[in-house]
C-alpha cells in the first residue's frame, strides 16, 4: 500500500475529510466545465482569424474604393449591384446544395433541427457569396458571414475534437459558441456577441447550456480580430451620460413607434422571402432582381439628397454621419425607409448575410430623426441608441443583446436605461413578429400548454393486459411479442387489479416462472386516473414515484379505459410542437372556464 494511503488509513478523521473532498470536488467538476477552457479558445482564435479576413476584403479592399465611385457616379450604382448580386446568385445556385439556406437561418435551423450538425462542404462557396452580397453594396454588413461562418467552424470541430470528452449534445453547444464569436469579432464587442447569440435561437429565452464556451470563445475571437485590427470601437457616440425623467418617457414612446415599424417590417419581410424561395425561376435571375431593386433604393436616395450618405453597402461609415452630421429629420427619416427598402431586396431575394446592422442603423436614423423632430432634445445621440435597441430587439426578438450592444458601441453605460425602456417597448408592441423564420419559443415554456388537455387524447386505448393467474412464463412471452411494453395491467376476470412490470421477472428464478402465478408479483399500488386528468397532473403523478412508469385511465366504475406513460406525454407535446412550427402559432385547448 502506498505511504500516503496508509497514512489516510492510519487516521480515521482524515479519510472522512479526504473522502468529503473528493464529493466536493466531483460536485464542482461534475458539468465537466474543463473540457472548454481548451475547446472554447479553439473556435474563438480559428473563428477571429476568419472573420478577420473576411473584413479586411469586405471594408478595406471591395466597398471603400467601390463607394467612392458611386458616389462620383451614380449612374454605376444600378449596374454594380446588379453584377454583385448575379454573382451570388451563380455561387449559390451552382456551389450550394440549397440556395435558399445560409446565414443566420442555418445557423439556427441547425440548432432545433439537425444537432448543431453544418455542411461544411459549401462553407467557402456561402462565404464568397456573403462577400460578393456585401462588398457589391448589398444592404446587409457583416454579421452575417460572421454568425454563420463561426457556428459551421464550431460545428466542423465538434468532429475534431471529439477526443476530449465532447458528447453528442456539445455540437449545439460548439456551434452557437462559434455565432457568438462570430458577433463578437464583427462588432469588437464581445458581450454583443455572446448574448446575441444566447438570444438567436429563441423568441422569448436563451440557450443557456451554451453560456460558459461561447463567453469564452467571444473573448478570444474579439482578442484574436483587435490584434490585427485594432479595438477602436466601431462607431463615434458622443457619449452624454445623463438622462432625465422626461428622456425615459420619450424612450418608450420611441420605442412604442419603433415596435409598429418593425412588426409591419418584419411580417412584410418574411412574406418577400416565402414568396422568392417559392418562386420558380433560377436563383441567379432572383438575386438580380433583388440586386437592380437595392441599387434603384441607393439611387433614388442620393439622386434626393446630395451628400455621401447612402442606404447600401455595409454602411459602419453611415453611423458617425448620422450621429455627428447635420441631417434634416426628413433626410433621416427618409434614409431609414430607404434602409429597409434596399434590405428587403437585398435579403429577402436572397442575398448572403443578415440584418443585424441594417436594423440598427435605420434605428439610429429614426431615432435621432425623432430626437430632433419630436423631442428637441440636445443630446439626439440617446435617441439614435434608443432607436438602435428598440429596432434590433423588435427585429431579431433579442432585447438583451440589443441593449448590450448600445452600451458597448457608445463606450459607456449613460443609454443602458433609456435603452433598455425603448427595447422593452418594441419586443411587446411587436408581438411574436421576427425577421427569423426559424426562431422557436422555448419547449420549456410549451410544455404548461399541455396543462389543459385531459390524458384522454393522449392516452393508449389498445392496452395489451395479463390474468392474474397467468404464469411469469406467459408474462416473459407477453414481453417478448410486445417490446415496447414494459408494463402490464393485471386482471383477476374482468376486475382489474394493478400492473405487473417485466422488472419484476428479475426477482423470480427463471426456472420458477411456469410454476409462478403472475398474482405474486402484481403492483397493487399502481396510480389510476380519470380520463378526465390534465396531463400535467399526469405528468407529476409519473415523476413523483420514480419506479412507476405507467399511469392507468379508468372509468367512474373501475373499468379501465386506457393507459398513459411519459412517452404519450411527450408524443403529445412534439405533435403540438410540430404543429407550431409548421403554422407559426402555437394553439393551446381551452381551459374549462373558457367557452
Amino acid at each position: 500500500m502506498p505511504p500516503q494511503k496508509k497514512q489516510i488509513v492510519k487516521y480515521p478523521r482524515l479519510r472522512k475529510y479526504a473522502g468529503l473532498i473528493r464529493e466536493d470536488l466531483a460536485a464542482a467538476y461534475s458539468r465537466d466545465l474543463h473540457k472548454w477552457l481548451l475547446v472554447a479558445p479553439v473556435i474563438g482564435v480559428l473563428t477571429g482569424l476568419v472573420i478577420t479576413g473576411i473584413a479586411v476584403i469586405i471594408l478595406d479592399e471591395i466597398w471603400p474604393p467601390l463607394l467612392g465611385y458611386f458616389l462620383r457616379h451614380h449612374w454605376a450604382i444600378v449596374p454594380g449591384l446588379l453584377v454583385g448580386f448575379v454573382l451570388t446568385g451563380l455561387i449559390m445556385q451552382y456551389l450550394t446544395p440549397d440556395p435558399n439556406e445560409h446565414s443566420t437561418e442555418e445557423i439556427i435551423r441547425s440548432y432545433h433541427e439537425h444537432q448543431g450538425a453544418i455542411g461544411m462542404r459549401s462553407f467557402l462557396p456561402k462565404l464568397a457569396a456573403a462577400i460578393t452580397t456585401v462588398g457589391f453594396g448589398g444592404s446587409a454588413a457583416l454579421e452575417g458571414p460572421g454568425i454563420y461562418g463561426g457556428g459551421a467552424i464550431g460545428s466542423w470541430l465538434w468532429a475534431r475534437l471529439r477526443r476530449f470528452g465532447l458528447e453528442r449534445r456539445d455540437r449545439r453547444i460548439m456551434l452557437i459558441s462559434g455565432a457568438a464569436a462570430g458577433m463578437a469579432a464583427v462588432f469588437r464587442a464581445p458581450l454583443t456577441g455572446l448574448v446575441f447569440a444566447l438570444e438567436m435561437p429563441y423568441k422569448d429565452d436563451l440557450a443557456h447550456e451554451a453560456l460558459v464556451p461561447s463567453l469564452i470563445a467571444s473573448v478570444v475571437a474579439y482578442g484574436t480580430m483587435v490584434s490585427f485590427l485594432g479595438s477602436r470601437p466601431l462607431f463615434d457616440f458622443a457619449g452624454a451620460a445623463s438622462f432625465s425623467r422626461r428622456d425615459l418617457f420619450w424612450s418608450a414612446v420611441l420605442g412604442l413607434v419603433c415596435g409598429l415599424i418593425t412588426m409591419v417590417f418584419d411580417i412584410t419581410y418574411r412574406h418577400a422571402r416565402m414568396f422568392a424561395v417559392r418562386c420558380s425561376i433560377p436563383h441567379w435571375v432572383k438575386l438580380a432582381a433583388g440586386g437592380l431593386l437595392t441599387g434603384l433604393c441607393g439611387l433614388a436616395y442620393v439622386s434626393i439628397f446630395k451628400g455621401s450618405l447612402i442606404p447600401i453597402g455595409p454602411n459602419y461609415e453611415a453611423v458617425d454621419k448620422i450621429l455627428l452630421g447635420r441631417h434634416t429629420a426628413i433626410e433621416l427619416a427618409l434614409f431609414g425607409v430607404f434602409k429597409l427598402a434596399a434590405t428587403l431586396f437585398s435579403l429577402g431575394s436572397g442575398g448572403v448575410s443578415a440584418m443585424f446592422v441594417p436594423l440598427f442603423l435605420t434605428g439610429a436614423s429614426f431615432g435621432t430623426a425623432f430626437g430632433q423632430s419630436v423631442v428637441h432634445s440636445p443630446s439626439v445621440d440617446l435617441y439614435a441608441a434608443v432607436g438602435m435597441a428598440a429596432f434590433i430587439a423588435g427585429g431579431y426578438k433579442t432585447p438583451l443583446a440589443a441593449v448590450v450592444f448600445v452600451a458597448e458601441a457608445t463606450g459607456g453605460h449613460g443609454y443602458i436605461i433609456p435603452a433598455l425602456v425603448g427595447a422593452a417597448v418594441a419586443y411587446a408592441v411587436s408581438g411574436e413578429a421576427s425577421v427569423s423564420a426559424d426562431q422557436h419559443l422555448h419547449e420549456g415554456i410549451r410544455i404548461q400548454e399541455l396543462g389543459y388537455v385531459p390524458v384522454r387524447e393522449v392516452m393508449q386505448e389498445q392496452v395489451v393486459a395479463i390474468q392474474a393467474s397467468s404464469t411469469l412464463q406467459a408474462l416473459a412471452d407477453a414481453a417478448q411479442n410486445h417490446p415496447h411494453h414494459t408494463v402490464f395491467p393485471v386482471y383477476d376476470g374482468h376486475r382489474l387489479l394493478g400492473t405487473a412490470s417485466i422488472w419484476s421477472l428479475g426477482k423470480i428464478d427463471p426456472r420458477l416462472w411456469p410454476q409462478t402465478p403472475v398474482h405474486d408479483v402484481i403492483e397493487k399500488e399502481a396510480a389510476r386516473v380519470s380520463g378526465d386528468c390534465d396531463v400535467m397532473e399526469a405528468l407529476r403523478l409519473l415523476r413523483k414515484q420514480p419506479g412507476q412508469h405507467i399511469l392507468l385511465v379508468v372509468s367512474s366504475n373501475d373499468q379501465l379505459e386506457g393507459v398513459v406513460t411519459r412517452t404519450d406525454i411527450l408524443a403529445a407535446l412534439e405533435a403540438r410542437l410540430e404543429h407550431a412550427t409548421q403554422t407559426g402559432n402555437f394553439q393551446s385547448s381551452p381551459s374549462p372556464s373558457e367557452p
